[in-house]
């Protein structure tokens, strides 16, 4: 197939048809077709010759044919679509997005509790957000089949044959939101530095006729109109509306990393600062895994960075008030796990308030943060792990035992 042909197919699937002729002027618009063909008609009718022919009797059967069609469709309604929702604010979807940015393409399952959004890495991490209709001041699914989810479960799985689903290039969707959201922005830096006489003070002001000043929102509407179909966002701010239209695939998430919740052999919750400063501390030495030991007694929990260029580094966690909110382990637990995908839920430690952290009886370890809203709402970020098997385990702590042998040898 020639490239132009298939660019121009390609450009046409994102574009959707509307009609010249608005539903609820069809109607009418037939109805008096239907009157001008009965008029040309008589007129046709007491002058029939060869002249009056193309000048009445062709137009009097096109416009009966056209008004017909307008009177019998009129009837009709366009089906709504699928998904819609608006809100007045990209910034807590950019937020959230980002946190599961380590992978090119996200899959995207929409039901009334929201749009889950999990990406998937070489089936060893998983991460999943929900955009929870609080967020959005007007969320719209117009899908009968869709399940009513329970927005007290946390373990976000949903029949994914029931409900809208597709994947979306994650890449794309947030630089479409930092484009989009940041026009507005950009604008007011440019008009800024164009003045001459501004102050300090005047750079953090918003003008006088400025949409903050005069009450105008922008609104960032995200559009999924049918199966298939290109997944739309439109930001409208100031009378200015841009749209930007991203290609949908077809669903291909593997299933969830089997997290045992009847199992949890540790939880502890703390605030996200402190996980991310021990991360911070142990990513120094630039370790290849991070153990993580849970204790029945102090220190309680030890970040411990192994396989390092540098060394190795531990960092001991103490039971306290102010540094761990729940501690609840029922044994002694210690697993390991690759550090560079435990360092791809550093943003969601950055933007959250507190984590929990539970592992199970298989060692699968399971991140939840809770990340506070504008709307006086909590969302929710969720990452699995896979750890390492016992076998790569015992090999490394052979290897380290050699090591250390053929040095005292030396």
């Amino acid at each position: 197939m020639d490239s132009s042909v298939q660019d121009l197919w390609t450009a046409a699937a994102g574009s959707r048809f509307e009609p010249a002729i608005g539903k609820e002027t069809q109607f009418t618009v037939g109805f008096s077709l239907v009157l001008v063909a009965i008029l040309l008609a008589g007129v046709f009718t007491l002058k029939r010759s060869v002249v009056s022919l193309p000048l009445l009797g062709i137009p009097s059967s096109a416009a009966l044919a056209f008004g017909v069609v307008y009177m019998f469709f009129a009837g009709t309604q366009l089906a709504p679509p699928l998904f819609k929702a608006v809100t007045n604010s990209t910034k807590p979807i950019f937020q959230l997005l980002k946190c599961i940015n380590f992978t090119s393409k996200i899959h995207v399952q929409i039901t009334d509790s929201g749009l889950r959004m999990s990406a998937d890495s070489a089936r060893v991490m998983q991460g999943v957000i929900v955009l929870r209709p609080s967020l959005f001041s007007s969320f719209q699914l117009n899908n009968t089949d869709s399940p009513a989810d329970d927005e007290n479960d946390d373990s976000y799985e949903v029949d994914s044959t029931e409900v809208p689903t597709f994947q979306i290039n994650v890449a794309s969707f947030l630089e479409t939101l930092q484009i989009l959201g940041s026009v507005d922005l950009a604008n007011r830096a440019a008009k800024v530095e164009q003045d001459g006489y501004r102050s300090t003070m005047r750079n953090y002001r918003p003008e006088a006729f400025s949409n903050q000043a005069l009450g105008i929102a922008g609104t960032c509407c995200l559009l999924y109109p049918e199966a298939n179909d290109p997944f739309s966002i439109t930001i409208e701010e100031g009378g200015v509306k841009t749209t930007a239209s991203l290609t949908t695939y077809r669903p291909d998430m593997p299933d969830s990393i089997p997290f045992d919740r009847e199992q949890i052999m540790f939880r502890i919750i703390l605030p996200s600062r402190h996980l991310l400063d021990a991360l911070s501390e142990v990513a120094t030495m630039a370790p290849g895994k991070l153990a993580i030991t849970v204790l029945t007694k102090s220190p309680w929990l030890v970040l411990s960075g192994r396989s390092g260029d540098l060394g190795t580094s531990s960092y001991d966690f103490r039971r306290g008030r102010d540094l761990i909110e729940t501690f609840h382990v029922e044994e002694e637990w210690t697993q390991s796990y690759k550090f560079d995908l435990i360092k791809a839920a550093i943003e969601a430690l950055r933007i959250s308030s507190k984590v929990s952290i539970r592992g199970d009886a298989q060692g699968v370890l399971n991140l939840q943060f809770m990340v506070g809203m504008e709307s006086d709402d909590n969302s929710f970020i969720e990452f699995t792990f896979v750890p390492f098997s016992s076998y790569d385990e015992s090999d490394e702590s052979d290897e380290e035992h050699e090591e250390e042998n053929e040095e005292n040898d030396a």
